[in-house]
């Protein structure tokens, strides 16, 4: 098996978080999440993702305050 099945791209990260993929790019960059960059691309590892989405909080997600 390929070292590289272990890793998720920003795009793929962003998905499994429900976050845009600037937003994990930008947790990365900060080292919030845990990830490698190799030439001009995150990688992150699944396992360290899951750790991470399970301690996420997105305080955008939810309702609306009513106007």
């Amino acid at each position: 098996m390929p070292v590289i099945d272990n890793y998720l791209n920003v795009h793929e990260a962003a998905k499994i978080l429900g976050v845009h993929w600037e937003t994990v790019k930008r947790f990365c960059r900060e080292e919030r999440l845990p990830s490698k960059k190799v030439h001009n691309m995150w990688l992150i590892d699944k396992t360290d993702l899951s750790k991470f989405a399970d301690t996420y909080k997105n305080p955008h997600c939810g309702k609306r305050k009513q106007k």
